[in-house]
């Protein structure tokens, strides 16, 4: 079996998080990524938040997988002919540098669309244009601009931003179909194009049920959210907590042990088909008989006592045992897991999900894998490049540069 982007070779421009998380998606599919870095520094998140003194640190490994590490200066003159002798032998280049930074270096669109017309070039920017493109942005400027801050959190209480990286690594992921796309676009056209992702734009597109709210709320208040019938709504979609944002009554509650366990809790969806189900397992059969109860609108108004009586029931048992008693009965519900938990459980490790990577300097480790799996085409996780590793290789098997000329490209400091 052959890997799906098997012949496909990639100029990845990119650093920290956005960009990387593209890139090691497209060389977990088979495509080979040449990682450009700077002689002597590289990446800068091979040194932030090292676990292990003077080791890549994991910030870089997890996001640097199967690529290949060439050093080199594009401000030096054999630096910059190396640099477009790249652009004219790769399918793709990939940037998340900030606006312009490429333009600066001698590159625009226009250069590159001259040495190579079928290149496709995928940039990660903060926002699209208008009043803010050429403001920088984080992963936490990205959430809270995008508008998932705004919707998460405590009831009345601040926005919250959430630990998944769904600025840096959500948008990754959004350009790498973006790119796909555009080689597809390329068998038929024969043409390379520009592909762009804004952080904004892809933090607002993995909240567009909010933006669906938001329009919602013009017809009256929204009846899964809890601050109705007793509460009050503004103009805009406002924070609910662990509310489903699905229209399901849900919730987390506490189970056994949460005492001393900061992640023992489910979380328990009260959606009307798994009610009768759920009623009888928390002991109050009585319900379904019950017309404050048995229908959704009577419950509605005291979803905060019916989870109370949830809650009774799932202190008596471990966050497991909830997932063994009401899964069975189609009652959707899921313990809360923790990063410890998840390291340890064997089926990630069996579907590739979890991997441990042995690294030549800081020994074995944990990564995520490919998280999208295809039936014919094997995804492999290989370790991520020292820095500079594979210079002479690419500057030979790629640039098509000599021994002399390499050695040469070394002394003026070009890699």
């Amino acid at each position: 079996m052959s890997k799906a982007l098997e012949g496909v070779r990639i100029l990845d421009m990119t650093h920290v998080q956005s960009g990387p998380t593209c890139t090691q998606l497209l060389a977990w599919f088979g495509a080979d990524v040449i990682k450009v870095e700077r002689p002597g520094v590289g990446d800068a998140t091979r040194g932030q938040l090292r676990d292990i003194p003077d080791v890549d640190s994991l910030y870089f490994t997890m996001l640097n997988h199967n690529k290949r590490s060439v050093t080199l200066n594009p401000k030096t003159e054999k630096g910059m002919k190396i640099f477009a002798k790249l652009i004219e032998e790769c399918d793709v280049m990939v940037e998340n540098f900030a606006p312009g930074a490429i333009d600066r270096m001698g590159f625009p669109w226009e250069k590159i669309q001259e040495i190579n017309p079928r290149m496709i070039y995928a940039s990660v920017k903060g926002f699209g244009p208008g009043p803010f493109e050429d403001c920088k942005v984080y992963e936490n400027v990205a959430q809270c601009t995008g508008g998932s801050a705004s919707t998460t959190g405590e009831i009345n209480g601040f926005p919250m931003v959430t630990g998944s990286q769904i600025g840096d690594s959500g948008t990754g992921l959004h350009l790498a179909l973006g790119i796909v796309t555009a080689l597809y676009h390329r068998e038929k056209s024969g043409k390379g194009q520009r592909v762009s992702c804004a952080m904004q734009d892809g933090v607002l597109n993995l909240c567009r049920v909010k933006l669906r709210d938001q329009q919602r709320l013009a017809h009256g208040p929204m009846k899964e959210y809890p601050q109705y019938p007793n509460g009050e709504f503004g103009a805009a979609v406002p924070r609910a907590g662990n509310a489903s944002g699905g229209g399901q009554p849900g919730w987390i509650v506490k189970c056994k042990g949460w005492e001393t366990d900061p992640d023992s809790y489910a979380y328990v969806i009260a959606q009307a088909a798994a009610f009768p189900a759920l009623a009888k397992a928390i002991g109050h059969e009585d319900w379904l008989e019950d017309p404050e109860w048995n229908t959704p609108e009577a419950r509605l108004p005291k979803i905060d006592k019916l989870f109370e009586e949830v809650e009774k029931w799932t202190l008596t048992k471990t966050k497991f045992e909830v997932m063994n008693i009401l899964n069975p009965q189609n009652v959707p519900v899921g313990p809360i897991l923790s990063m410890k938990e998840l390291a340890e459980e064997p089926s990630l490790r069996a579907t590739g999900t979890v991997v441990e990577v042995d690294h030549p300097e800081r020994g074995k480790y944990l990564t995520v894998g490919n998280p999208i799996k295809l039936s014919d085409s094997p995804s492999d996780v290989e370790r991520s490049p020292l820095l500079g590793e594979h210079t002479d290789d690419i500057l030979r098997d790629v640039v098509g540069m000599s021994d002399e000329e390499i050695a040469a490209a070394k002394a003026e400091g070009a890699v």
